[in-house]
Parts: structure tokens; sequence; C-alpha cells
């Protein structure tokens, strides 16, 4: 039997991963809850592309589980389970794929942050964790039809870790449009991605999408303040972060910090970023949900913490995404005074 796709996780990556497998012939099964649940079975996808491609995916491409046990009654016995909640979701939605799913079921973890593997292996260690990296910016709104409109906002190649349920799906996700970088160790992947990722909070209290608060230099001092903290406590703890974007690791704080017409110049691939795009964790102050800052920077605080180091700007920002509220807004200049007092 060919092997099934299991999506656990039908936000915007979940949505767009799943999505382009599906579109490309693969088996593929949601999981997925209410409105969300709803929109996926009756309505589908469309898909949406950097280059302003569209791909719609109509509800016969794909099927739609409810819970982990409906998955598994669908998807026989070869499956690989791609994780896609929130790093928060991780524990409650590996322990309910290990009660589904076989003993020795890999699961792909696609989640922001550097703990997740961890989380599965303690949540549920019937089931065999792969760490795995997501570069590029996805957003998911609803049409006015009831599809749901994934789109891909910048660009990037997914990294996964080397093993033989990845290495025996590579072939699908080349299909799909989504090549497979296959890694023996994805600690410093991951590591350099959080890098990055630190741009997310910063993106949610500006209000602004992702392009025009990175057009602003403020915002930028700002995301450079957390992100030499993010270096410094790596550095303690003998991580040398992967390389993620354009620019070494090490630079991107320097680079950051350029006026603005020199950073447009030398940043140009970090600002080719959809106009509409946004972080998810604005997406989900907007909405009033709880949010992934303790993955990224309450991790910065730990790793500091654990190896002698600190980190107070990571440590107000975490206060300050925790205390915003919808609409709520901080200028740049106010927000890098606050993470430097």
């Amino acid at each position: 039997m060919a092997r099934c796709f299991v999506v656990i996780g039908a936000g915007a990556i979940g949505c767009h991963v799943g999505g382009l497998l599906a579109a490309a012939g693969a088996d593929v099964v949601f999981v997925a809850r209410g409105a969300r649940r709803d929109a996926l079975a009756l309505k589908g996808l469309v898909l949406g592309n950097i280059d302003g491609s569209e791909t719609p995916v109509s509800p016969d491409r794909y099927r739609v589980a409810a819970t982990a046990a409906e998955a598994a009654a669908m998807a026989g016995a070869d499956v690989l389970l791609l994780l896609c909640t929130k790093g928060g979701a991780t524990a409650d939605a590996a322990g309910e794929a290990a009660s589904a799913f076989a003993e020795g079921t890999p699961i792909l973890s696609l989640q922001n942050g550097v703990d997740n593997v961890g989380r599965i292996r303690a949540a549920a260690p019937q089931v065999v964790p792969l760490a795995g990296m997501v570069p590029f910016n996805v957003t998911l709104d609803p049409m006015p039809d009831g599809r749901l409109v994934s789109r891909r906002a910048t660009s990037g190649t997914l990294h996964a870790e080397d093993h033989a349920a990845t290495r025996s799906v590579a072939p699908v996700f080349d299909r799909a449009g989504l090549p497979l970088h296959l890694v023996p160790d994805m600690a410093p992947v991951q590591w350099g991605k959080l890098l990055l990722n630190l741009n997310n909070p910063v993106n949610a209290v500006s209000g602004l999408p992702l392009r025009d608060e990175l057009m602003d230099r403020d915002y930028r001092r700002a995301l450079a303040l957390l992100q030499d903290e993010a270096l410094t406590a790596m550095k303690a703890a003998g991580i040398t972060p992967g390389k993620v974007g354009a620019a070494p690791p090490r630079l991107i704080p320097f680079i950051l910090r350029l006026p603005t017409w020199a950073f447009s110049r030398i940043a140009a691939s970090m600002l080719t970023i959809g106009p509409t795009a946004r972080s998810s964790m604005a997406d989900d102050v907007a909405a009033g949900r709880t949010t992934e800052i303790d993955d990224l920077c309450g991790a910065v605080v730990r790793l500091a913490e654990a190896h002698g180091a600190v980190a107070p700007a990571n440590a107000a920002m975490a206060r300050i995404i925790t205390t915003l509220r919808p609409g709520d807004r901080i200028p740049g200049k106010e927000l890098t005074q606050r993470l430097s007092a």
C-alpha cells in the first residue's frame, strides 16, 4: 500500500504542505475539527505560491478526519504523521496519535522551536519522532466561497532529519514542489530557524505586514537585540546555528541595524515577501489565542540561564506578548526602548 500522510494540525503550514502533497497525487488525511474540518471537507483549498499563482485542490483529492483514531482507520498501515500544531499542543497531539497508530509510526515535526521532538518523545514513546524545519511563511485565510486559501509568502527549502522514513518519502515531496533537504543533525538548523523566528513577536506587536515591519529600522533594531542575546546563549551552549536564510547567522543583527537604504539592498532576498504576509503569532494575537512565544523567546531565556548567561530582552518580549491584547500596537522606537531597559 502506498504511504499515507496524516496531517495533524490543519493550520497554515499543515494545509499548505498537506495540500501540495494531495495536489501531487499523494494519499493525505487531515485531522481537523470544527469549522476548519467543515471547510476542508466541504469546500476545499486554494494553494497560493510566492509567484502569485494559485492551485485549487478540491475535497475529493484528500480525506478529513475529526480525530487521530478516525485518521488511523482511514490511513492503513504505511503512514507518516506530519505534526503541524503549535508547540504548546505538541504533547497532547502526540499522545493522541500514539494511542491511535501502531508502535514505531514515524512522526515528522514541522513546527517552530527546538523542543518539540523532546516533547513528542516524552509524551509518546511508542512513536518515532523526527525533526523537521519549514523555512517559509504561510498565511491561511477564508475565501468568500468558503474555501481556505493557503498562501506561501517567502521562499526556502524544507529540512528534515535523515531517516529511512524521510528518505522513502523524499521523491513524493519532490513531486509536490517541496524538496526535502535531509540532514543527520537537525539541531543547528532548528536553532538557525529560531533566530529568524524571533521576528514573529516583533511583527505581532507592530501590527504591520512583514515587509513593512522589516522596512522600519526601529523594529529591526528590536529584532537585532533579541538575536544578539540568542547568539550569545548559543555560543555559551556550544551551539553553532545553521544558515537558514541568505546571510550567515552571526551577520544578521549587523545587517538589521543598517540604515534602511542599505538594508533594502543587502537584504533584498529577506524582503521578497508577499505584500500582506504576517507572522502566525500576529494571527494568534489578533484572535486572542495562546502564542508560541515560549517556544521562541522562552527557549532563548532557558538556554541562556542553563549556561550562565542572561537574556533580558527576550524575557521582556515574552512578557509583552503574554499581555498583548488584540489590536494593541507598540511603535518600533518604544519597543526597542522597552527591550533595552
